[in-house]
């Protein structure tokens, strides 16, 4: 009688080169939590690209595990350096999930925590982003989903980059009313501890700046569905 093979997944974020350590214990920590959603018999591994020799310990640990890349958007690190990463640890053909920001039910995350910060209507919500000078993959899934926040919300949606125009500080400039920025980050590092809160200061924005929806307490429940349905 041949016994199930235990489910397994990895989890994957950037993570910071500068200083690894607190975003891989955050990732594992997102971990833990993803795995009280799967329930028993689970597996789950979080490291990041940036922690010397993690992604290689957590795929010899779990071989064959699905690959959850805790990324925004589908772009160079989810494409080219994540596979690249993975075939130098011998994991030649990854079982890899479409990226965080991807998620089907991403739209409703957002309008959700739009909602339950208490916005009025004729309120204007910021989506801060990412953004690239070189590549529109962060610009493609943000619009998208501002798209979806005005649709959902009927809020007005302003978009803000770090990276590119518009830029954040040009975004979140000039309005009136109650406001709020939604930073659209897998997890709290350097852009949403440091730019995005200077390019709102420089903005002389007022409303509330809320955490990552990485960080929200549902991101879990969204990446373990992602993991049942694969």
């Amino acid at each position: 009688m041949h016994s199930t093979p235990t489910p397994s997944a990895i989890l994957v974020a950037h993570g910071s080169p500068a200083d690894p350590v607190p975003q891989q214990a955050w990732m594992q920590a997102l971990a833990v939590r993803v795995r009280f959603w799967l329930g028993p018999g689970w597996q789950v591994r979080g490291t990041t690209l940036a922690m010397p020799g993690a992604l290689e310990a957590a795929v010899a640990a779990l071989p064959g595990a699905l690959i959850y890349p805790f990324f925004m958007a589908e772009g160079f690190f989810t494409r080219r350096q994540l596979p690249k990463r993975l075939a130098e640890a011998g994991v030649s053909a990854p079982r890899q999930l479409p990226a965080f920001g991807h998620d089907p039910g991403m739209p409703a995350l957002l309008a959700r925590v739009v909602r339950d910060a208490g916005l009025t209507d004729g309120a204007t919500v910021v989506l801060a982003a990412h953004g690239s000078q070189v590549s529109r993959a962060s610009a493609t899934i943000t619009e998208e989903m501002a798209e979806h926040l005005r649709r959902d919300t009927g809020m007005t949606v302003r978009t803000g980059y770090v990276e590119e125009d518009p830029f954040l500080q040009d975004a979140a400039r000039g309005i009136a009313g109650p406001s709020l920025c939604l930073p659209f980050f897998a997890t709290r590092a350097g852009h949403v501890a440091e730019d995005v809160p200077a390019a709102l200061a420089e903005a002389g924005f007022t409303g509330k700046l809320l955490p990552a929806i990485g960080e929200h307490a549902d991101a879990a429940r969204l990446i373990a569905a992602a993991l049942q349905r694969a």
